[in-house]
């Protein structure tokens, strides 16, 4: 028993997806209560289709490394969506949507120019198994990065998800707030796209910290959830998948989603 459980300790590339899921998880279990809270859904869904966006772009201008254009074009990408969602010229939903779906067709017509796309395929359901060490240290130090933000922003951030227009009586830095929220999750999005995957990052971020909703009673309780249930998810993903030789990023959405159900049922029946 033992001996299964510490089998794919034996190589390097489960020790650097095991170091990544143990950063990746609390990142996305902290960020994905405000998501969720906020009603960003959509919003972070359309920050992973932009990805091949911003990569179509590295393209076309020849740059070596197109994650520099991917997180670019995603950080104004979520700056333009925050400015005319505040216009209120439509509705937040439509907005997103209309962009979402012209920056993935603008993308996957670039990359797919002479049958080329086949290349970047794998960024649809990510690879965890390939980070490196370095690609670590970028993630440890986004983590680090939200604790800080989170540690003194968390209050203002929160206040103006409750009631923007009492936040901004109350002379809170309403716009900051949501540009830098939108800032740090584009972030986290773009870097997290090739390991995680464009179609179930979403997921990943929504699924704990829906869940955290269903039982907790408060937002201590809320964030502490959300983090448990992200990192159980991750932990156990990453050895079921291992083990039956499955994609790594779709086991972890399963397992977050059977606890998301679990803690549905289980809230439906105390309230």
């Amino acid at each position: 028993m033992i001996r299964f459980f510490t089998e794919w300790l034996q190589y390097d590339f489960m020790k650097h997806a095991f170091a990544a899921v143990l950063i990746i998880s609390p990142l996305f279990g902290i960020l994905g209560t405000m998501i969720v809270e906020r009603r960003m859904a959509f919003f972070s869904d359309a920050l992973g289709h932009s990805a091949l966006t911003g990569i179509a772009i590295g393209v076309v201008l020849g740059a070596e490394d197109t994650d520099i254009s991917m997180m670019l074009f995603a950080a104004v990408f979520a700056l333009l969506l925050n400015k005319l969602s505040r216009a209120g010229l439509a509705a937040n939903d439509t907005l997103i949507s209309v962009f979402s779906s012209c920056s993935i067709a603008a993308g996957l017509a670039i990359l797919s120019k002479g049958g080329n796309f086949s290349q970047y395929s794998s960024l649809l359901v990510g690879d965890i198994l390939s980070i490196s060490r370095t690609e670590i240290l970028y993630l440890a130090v986004i983590l680090a990065v939200t604790l800080v933000f989170w540690i003194f922003c968390f209050n203002s951030l929160h206040a103006v998800s409750i009631h923007r227009t009492l936040a901004k009586s109350r002379h809170l830095p309403v716009r900051l707030m949501e540009n830098l929220f939108a800032l740090l999750t584009a972030l986290t999005v773009t870097v997290s796209i090739k390991w995680v995957g464009i179609l179930i990052i979403n997921a990943l971020l929504i699924l704990p910290a829906a869940a955290a909703r269903n039982i907790s009673e408060n937002v201590r309780e809320y964030h502490l959830f959300s983090v448990i249930f992200s990192v159980f998810s991750g932990i156990f993903g990453l050895l079921v998948s291992y083990f039956t030789n499955a994609a790594t990023g779709p086991v972890i959405v399963i397992f977050a989603s059977v606890i998301y159900f679990t803690t549905y049922q289980y809230g439906s029946r105390i309230q």
